[in-house]
C-alpha cells in the first residue's frame, strides 16, 4: 500500500486530505499514476484534469511527472506553490 496525500485544491475536490491503496504493477510514474487516478471516478477526472498545474512529491521530495513510483511509500500531490 501507498499514502497517497492530496493537498488544497485537489483535496477540496477528491474530499479527503489522504488515502493508502494498492497501485497496479503496470503503473510506473507519477503521470502513470495520475491517468489511474482519473480513472477512478468524476472527482479524480476532475482534480487530475489538467497535469500542466498539478505538483507531485515522492517521500516528501518534489518530483517531475515522469519520475518513477517505485518503491514510493508517500506520493503527494498538490497545486503549484506560490510565495509573496
Amino acid at each position: 500500500m501507498t499514502k497517497l496525500l492530496y493537498f488544497a485544491r485537489m483535496r477540496q475536490i477528491i474530499g479527503k486530505a489522504e488515502e493508502n491503496i494498492a497501485i497496479p504493477a503496470d503503473v510506473t510514474t507519477v503521470s502513470g499514476l495520475i491517468d489511474f487516478l482519473k480513472g477512478r471516478d468524476d472527482a479524480y477526472a476532475s482534480a487530475f484534469a489538467d497535469p500542466r498545474i498539478i505538483r507531485a512529491a515522492i517521500d516528501q521530495a518534489h518530483a517531475p511527472l515522469d519520475a518513477s513510483i517505485a518503491g514510493a511509500r508517500e506520493i503527494a500531490f498538490f497545486p503549484p506553490v506560490t510565495g509573496g
